[in-house]
């Protein structure tokens, strides 16, 4: 049984929760305005929830990559859950960018760490090779794909590319019927009538 999906939170971006597995790499598909709060939302190719950078991780974007988000579509960057960030005296964890892509060497940025306080973060080159700690990318199925499946191993490549609860739902219900014994067609002999020697008797001439 896979439990990533009943650890997911309860929540509609990207946490830092649901980098604890380690870091990963996402390509950014849009960046549209978000709510006063939070700004900034990031889609992401390889993650069906936005990402909605804290402020210090939108100085490293402005940084790194300029002012102008409309760039940023179709960049990679790496995400990793940070356990040492602060909010105010508590210790609470966040997202924090590791890697970068179009970047020509490593870069550092000051970063307000605390009031009157701040420290450099380091971002390093995302190589344009394979992305860092990242599956490679795989659409979500459709209906009618899910439907057509008759191959078990077909089905589990299907769940892996699934993004929503429903789809893979569909695909575990597949699989339930895929796994289910079908029955064997009715012999046509063995029901009521006469069997094949009753009918090569009946072509026999009768004996006195």
């Amino acid at each position: 049984m896979d439990m990533t999906d009943s650890i997911a939170p309860a929540s509609d971006q990207l946490d830092a929760v649901d980098l604890i597995g380690g870091p990963r790499t996402f390509t950014i598909e849009k960046v549209s305005a978000g709510s006063p709060e939070q700004p900034v939302d990031i889609h992401l190719a390889e993650f069906p929830r936005v990402w909605r950078p804290s402020k210090s991780m939108r100085r490293v974007l402005v940084a790194c990559w300029g002012p102008e988000s409309a760039t940023y579509v179709g960049r990679r960057l790496t995400l990793f859950c940070d356990p040492d960030v602060m909010f105010g005296k508590d210790r609470v964890g966040g997202t924090r960018i590791s890697h970068m892509s179009h970047l020509d060497k490593r870069k550092s940025v000051p970063l307000l760490i605390s009031r009157g306080k701040s420290a450099m973060f380091t971002v390093e080159v995302l190589a344009d090779a394979a992305p860092v700690n990242a599956a490679p990318t795989r659409s979500e199925p459709t209906a009618a794909q899910v439907a057509a499946c008759t191959d078990v191993d077909a089905l589990k490549v299907m769940y892996d590319a699934a993004g929503s609860p429903e789809m893979r739902a569909q695909i575990r219900a597949r699989k339930a019927e895929l796994n289910t014994p079908v029955a064997a067609p009715p012999d046509p002999d063995a029901g009521p009538g006469p069997s094949d020697a009753d009918w090569d008797a009946m072509g026999q001439p009768a004996t006195s």
